[in-house]
């Protein structure tokens, strides 16, 4: 049974896809977006968000999203506090954004843990992103060391 189970969420992982559920993310377009714990301002304030933090959309109500964060908390947000920027979160300790995408290329920038770069290219080359530092270095990232993209 427990075979039959996995096989089934890595044939629905492998579809999704194809059934039209890819990821969608968003960025906090205001300095400070209001996270509740259900989609009504008058539902409990849970957390803040600071300007351009990607979250992944779960739900879409129109006026209110349920989102995803970077920790993997859960919460909604008024739709009008996010923008269709892209952004990328550092989930490293530490890392690199490079010239070229590749590990040999020279390094333009080291970042820190939980810093914010913007996604310039959304096609990945060979696991690759090409980013840009909000101080403005640009270069090319490794996708494993971000959170935000697929």
């Amino acid at each position: 049974m427990k075979q039959i189970f996995g096989k089934f969420i890595l044939c629905l992982a492998l579809t999704m896809p194809a059934l039209g559920l890819a990821f969608e993310f968003k960025s906090v377009a205001v300095p400070h977006a209001i996270l509740y714990d259900a989609p009504s301002q008058s539902a409990s304030k849970v957390y803040l968000l600071s300007q351009f933090y990607p979250v992944e959309i779960i739900v879409n109500l129109g006026d209110w999203l349920k989102v995803r964060d970077a920790e993997g908390g859960i919460f909604w947000v008024e739709a009008k506090s996010l923008s269709p920027q892209r952004t990328l979160m550092v989930s490293a300790d530490h890392a690199a954004i490079h010239q070229l995408p590749q590990e040999s290329s020279p390094i333009v920038a080291t970042l820190e843990s939980q810093v914010i770069v913007e996604l310039v290219e959304e096609n990945s080359s060979a696991g690759w992103l090409k980013v840009k530092h909000l101080q403005g270095a640009t270069g090319y990232i490794s996708q494993t060391l971000v959170w935000g993209f697929q």
